[in-house]
């Protein structure tokens, strides 16, 4: 079976300016790993190990500085920049603080709309399928013409799902999206991401510091350690026998995910 994602040697180096530039950071080192269709990939690793750079780079938000990454088997690193506005739309992320991902003076709908809009897609159209996606995520279509910060917390990531999804995408990544929700509403958003995926069949690379929570959802996993992938595999077999000494100390002493770094 074909990977629907391939990562192959993919590093991402950060230069400063001025002095700084002598100084470069290598945020990714030759990265490589596969998600098959329709699974859910979990990735793990401590607090600045490079997880949402990688995310970023597998979907060119931040492109790599070397290795390729092929998606449905077109190389992206190759992609002409027409095709990019159709790829854009079956590869989406969702980031983990909902509060900063919806601009606070567009309605809902307003943000809902904005990627069809760039699309071309008619009024009627946007209508019905904003209609349809808030259905989908739980948030009455009344609501619609709400700002922000009428929502709480849980009911913003909803609507940054609900954004997503308006793309009508195959590939979702996932960057702790549950993390700076109250663990009330944690549960709520999981078994959403879920459904969702069971109704559309989805692809998630689904990305947290919680052993437990990728322990439930993932089918594979991979270890991210500076920046370097030191253990993939069967998600069971990873956590119950680790075999890279890093991925053992994070099993046995799960705490020591949550270190001061940037994510």
């Amino acid at each position: 079976m074909k990977p629907l994602l391939r990562v192959e040697k993919v590093s991402k180096t950060f230069y400063g300016s001025g002095l700084l530039r002598r100084h470069p950071v290598r945020a990714l080192d030759e990265v490589s790993f596969e998600v098959q269709e329709g699974e859910i990939f979990g990735l793990v690793g401590e607090s600045g190990s490079g997880k949402t750079t990688l995310a970023r780079t597998i979907l060119f938000l931040a492109p790599p500085s070397a290795g390729k990454v092929y998606f449905e088997d077109a190389c992206l690193n190759d992609l002409p920049a027409r095709a990019w506005r159709r790829m854009r739309s079956r590869m989406q992320i969702i980031f983990q603080d909902p509060h900063g991902s919806l601009n606070p003076r567009m309605s809902i709908r307003e943000s809902l709309e904005e990627g069809l809009l760039n699309l071309g897609v008619s009024r009627k159209k946007r209508m019905e399928r904003v209609r349809k996606i808030l259905d989908d995520v739980g948030i009455p279509f009344a609501q619609a013409e709400w700002y922000p910060h009428e929502f709480s917390g849980g009911q913003k990531q909803r609507i940054v799902i609900a954004r997503a999804l308006s793309m009508r995408p195959k590939f979702l990544v996932l960057d702790e999206p549950v993390s700076n929700l109250d663990v009330s509403i944690q549960a709520g958003i999981i078994n959403l991401l879920l459904d969702l995926k069971k109704e559309f069949n989805f692809t998630y690379v689904f990305i947290s510091h919680n052993l437990d929570l990728i322990g439930y959802l993932s089918t594979r996993v991979g270890v991210l350690k500076a920046g370097r992938l030191v253990e993939t595999g069967p998600t069971e077999e990873v956590l119950t026998n680790p075999r890279h000494p890093y991925t053992r100390e994070l099993v046995e002493n799960p705490l020591s995910f949550i270190k001061a770094g940037v994510p």
